[in-house]
């Protein structure tokens, strides 16, 4: 048992290293040397658990959909309204989901990558939760959830990529918060509106309120529901 956790525990170390290299390098300019001195690890207890760097990375992308984990809300809206700002407050500080994203735009990976793979997951995921909404009368009787959820990852990506570009992040909550102001108006039923809580700060809310339960919320061990 305790040889397991401590396999656990040198993954984890290895993949938030390694998430950390392809953040600041990208996947070409990154090599497994460079990991192995981020994680101070031996080359044969990086490669125990990943044989190649492309299955370094492929593991790295993998733990994109778990680090966007929110607790459930009775209102489907909201609960994808926080997942949102609860994704881009750990953007702030959470290397592994850092290089996540990083790899999820890196055209120069390669074929055995899958760095579209986060894509087709959140898209996955966001309509059945917009499909429970829509069971909830939540929606507009007009709205696609498909359609919907595909506009809400393409231009939640964007917004991710122009805060880096500009401001390296530090104005992405007030950008998520701003795109939630255009799009909810044109998916909710007006009820709905006044009572959905898009505030900048929402996401740091939400984190602060677990980490004052005890909860560790940087591994994102919170349930995707």
């Amino acid at each position: 048992m305790a040889r397991q956790e401590r396999a656990i525990r040198t993954r984890r170390l290895i993949l938030e290293a390694a998430g950390a290299v392809f953040d600041e390098h990208g996947y070409t300019a990154t090599t497994i040397a460079m990991v192995l001195e981020r994680a101070e690890v031996t080359k044969g207890a990086l490669y125990f658990h990943f044989p190649s760097k492309e299955s370094l990375a492929q593991a790295v992308l993998d733990e994109q959909l778990p680090l966007g984990a929110v607790p459930a809300q009775s209102c489907k809206l909201q609960e994808l309204v926080d997942m949102t700002f609860v994704f881009g407050q750990r953007l702030l500080n959470n290397a592994l989901l850092k290089g996540s994203v990083r790899l999820a735009v890196d055209q120069a990976a390669p074929s055995g990558v899958d760095h579209a793979g986060p894509f087709r997951q959140w898209a996955d995921h966001l309509v059945v939760l917009l499909e429970q909404a829509r069971d909830q009368g939540e929606l507009l009787p007009t709205v696609d959830p498909r359609k919907t959820v595909e506009l809400l990852v393409g231009a939640f990506a964007g917004i991710q990529l122009m805060s880096r570009a500009l401001n390296d992040r530090s104005d992405l909550a007030e950008r998520i918060s701003v795109l939630w102001g255009h799009i909810l108006p044109s998916i909710a039923v007006p009820g709905l509106l006044i009572g959905i809580d898009r505030e900048p700060d929402r996401g740091e809310r939400i984190l602060a309120s677990f980490d004052e339960s005890g909860v560790d919320t940087t591994a994102g061990d919170l349930s995707l529901r």
